[in-house]
């Protein structure tokens, strides 16, 4: 009579068979990996399905994997003191389904990049010139931050709270690199005064503790 847990029992054989078949099942609810050299995004195509179709390889030129927009300073004569200038797929086709994308962020004297969050991707923070103030906070409500000055890096994890002020003496010029083509971006301050529709008053005045003209004074500075 066959042991049925001989390493050459048909039984055996057909377990083995088994596990190797289920074994890949949990590598299927992943992102999967590209299955061509690249595909730059065609957006002037009218159907999009989480993410932009492939132009046809035979229209593709180096251009589509060039970009220079980061090599410009931005305007930064705002509220915030700030300029961010996105080198992601709407503006640079070549990086779609590569995963990555960059910014470049300018920040006048005192200027802020405002509480905000990619839900999307992390952030690496390398600092070009000046000194700035990196933090972020956890869904435990722990705040970690550092002043970075020129060649310094700082990491904000995916999905949480975060911000830059410049706080040198000078202007501050700042690259985040992201590891998606598209991270998103939800920054608080326009999230919760200047959406539109707008956030019922009575919502903010209990989150926030405060008064109805607090409330109307902050959207009045966001032209909400």
């Amino acid at each position: 009579m066959m042991n049925p847990s001989s390493s050459s029992s048909p039984l055996y054989m057909l377990s083995c068979l088994l596990v190797l078949l289920v074994l890949p099942l949990p590598s299927l609810f992943a992102d999967p990996n590209p299955l061509q050299d690249f595909c730059v995004a065609d957006l002037s195509a009218s159907t999009f399905v989480n993410g932009f179709p492939c132009k046809p390889a035979s229209n593709v030129t180096s251009n589509d994997f060039f970009f220079d927009g980061l090599s410009k300073e931005g305007n930064t004569t705002n509220i915030f003191g700030l300029s961010v200038t996105p080198a992601n797929v709407p503006v640079f086709p070549g990086l779609n389904t590569l995963g990555v994308s960059m910014n470049r962020v300018d920040f006048a004297i005192g200027g802020v990049n405002p509480p905000h969050s990619h839900p999307r991707a992390t952030e690496t923070v390398l600092v070009i010139s000046g000194q700035v103030l990196v933090g972020f906070v956890t869904t435990g409500n722990v705040y970690y931050s550092k002043v970075l000055t020129t060649g310094q890096i700082f990491v904000i994890p995916r999905g949480l709270v975060h911000f830059q002020k410049n706080v040198g003496p000078g202007k501050a010029l700042l690259f985040t690199s992201f590891n998606s083509q598209l991270p998103g971006a939800a920054i608080l301050p326009l999230n919760l005064f200047a959406s539109t529709p707008s956030i019922p008053n009575d919502v903010l005045t209990k989150s926030f503790q405060v008064g109805d003209d607090v409330v109307n004074s902050i959207k009045s500075k966001f032209g909400s």
